[in-house]
């Protein structure tokens, strides 16, 4: 589908992915877009609809879906990382996570995909990451939201295949942002990645593999974990 006159409304908006997918989704002529934050004061973004939503909580969801009868594009991107281990960290922590990154998507799936078939099908991006496919130690509770997040992805998918809805996963290693600030590695600039999203939507491209970590990762999803941990690894210089 044609971004041009589209109506999108992006989660998380306020700052790093989700602010580049704003200023990305003006630069391709979206008709209207629905910034949403948990915040909406801090969106500082013009020309746009802003949104207090905080996508755990079921009945700001269903508010949304009540003012946003016009979307076609729904992009998935609110997400938290809070560097916790499944076995050892808090589990309200890991709930949180959880709650954050696959129950929020899924929320929002279920709240917009009446919208979307009533509106011509239009089209789901779920930002994932390269995490949804190994973790590493201090990373557990993110990787499994991520995973979760993954198969949410490829489920509805399936589902919503009847109603015409286009459903992409963004998948990507680490981005320039604030949740990545304190890590000295390569990253893809948010406005790379908004783009590869967007460039999925109007091509018909099911999942995106964002940035050559992303692309390595997947590449290595047949082998055993031994193996294939044994290569992350040696990629990552431990």
């Amino acid at each position: 589908m044609d971004i041009n006159g589209a109506v999108v409304l992006v989660t998380g908006a306020n700052r790093g992915i989700g602010a580049e997918f704003v200023e990305q989704l003006k630069a391709r002529g979206a008709a209207k877009i629905y910034a949403a934050s948990r915040n909406a004061s801090a969106i500082d973004a013009g020309g746009v609809h802003a949104l207090e939503l905080d996508v755990t909580d079921a009945a700001q969801v269903d508010a949304a879906a009540a003012v946003a009868t016009d979307v076609d594009v729904l992009v998935n991107n609110a997400g938290v990382s809070t560097g916790t281990p499944l076995v050892s960290g808090d589990e309200s922590t890991i709930r949180r996570e959880m709650d954050t990154n696959f129950y929020g998507p899924l929320l929002m799936t279920r709240a917009f995909a009446p919208i979307l078939a009533t509106n011509g099908g239009g089209a789901i991006v779920n930002v994932v990451s390269a995490l949804s496919w190994f973790t590493l130690p201090g990373a557990g509770a993110y990787a499994a939201s991520k995973a979760a997040a993954w198969a949410l992805t490829d489920s509805t998918r399936l589902e919503l295949a009847g109603q015409g809805t286009h459903v992409v996963g963004v998948h990507m290693g680490l981005v320039d942002t604030d949740m990545a600030k304190g890590v000295d590695a390569p990253k893809i600039s948010p406005a790379d990645l908004a783009n590869a999203g967007l460039d999925a939507v109007e091509s018909g491209v099911q999942e995106v593999l964002a940035d050559d970590w992303a692309r390595f990762v997947k590449s290595g999803l047949a082998l055993d974990p031994q193996a294939r941990y044994e290569r992350i690894l040696a990629a990552l210089g431990s």
